[in-house]
């Protein structure tokens, strides 16, 4: 039996950012958990603003068929403005249920401060409309400065709560990565603007 492939896609776009770093640590533990997994940074992406007409624009058809051929996504996003950040809504707004229907979807947010639920709350709804299976277990970070220290190249949680959420987040994209989909959900089969 093949390994499951785990792809998590960094929300940020900041050198320096919390948010890769949680999202390469929860891969160490899909990795550790028998996982074949990929940071898909969004940095290294050419994917201009999504554009219906331009669908195709840039690196679109590659960074598609990277999420699509995954077993299981997770998506990390710092939080502005109490919801998820820009690179990754348009990163996103580039997949539809040919990514994403009946594929497991792990969330992960960081924040400066010490609310990141509702970036959380806004992903899970995305990810319900697009009919994916949302793990249960959720990760966040708040304080990030605090519960991360070290640069880019060399750090470390020295919040062992927020390290072992998300190591679990990691382990469960990989246990529940073949998970039997469920029927479609309500959000998923009213969501008309999918295919526009």
């Amino acid at each position: 039996m093949s390994r499951p492939t785990v792809v998590a896609v960094c929300g940020s776009l900041r050198n320096e950012s919390h948010t890769r770093k949680g999202l390469q640590h929860a891969l160490d533990a899909a990795a550790a958990t028998g996982g074949e997994t990929e940071l898909l940074d969004l940095r290294a992406w050419d994917l201009p603003v999504y554009d219906a007409d331009a669908s195709e624009a840039g690196d679109a058809d590659a960074f598609t068929a990277r999420v699509r051929e995954a077993d299981a996504v997770l998506l990390g996003t710092p939080v502005y403005h109490g919801s998820y950040a820009t690179p990754l809504k348009n990163a996103l707004d580039y997949c539809g249920f040919d990514e994403f229907e009946n594929k497991t979807v792990g969330l992960l947010a960081v924040a400066g401060g010490s609310f990141p639920i509702t970036a959380l709350e806004h992903l899970r709804s995305v990810c319900r409309a697009l009919n994916a299976w949302v793990l249960p277990h959720q990760a966040a970070i708040p304080r990030a400065s605090d519960a991360i220290e070290g640069d880019a190249t060399d750090w470390r949680f020295v919040d062992e709560g927020a390290a072992d959420r998300v190591s679990v987040l990691g382990e469960r994209a990989v246990e529940y990565a073949t998970i039997e989909p469920d029927p479609p959900c309500m959000q998923s089969t009213e969501n008309v603007g999918a295919e526009d």
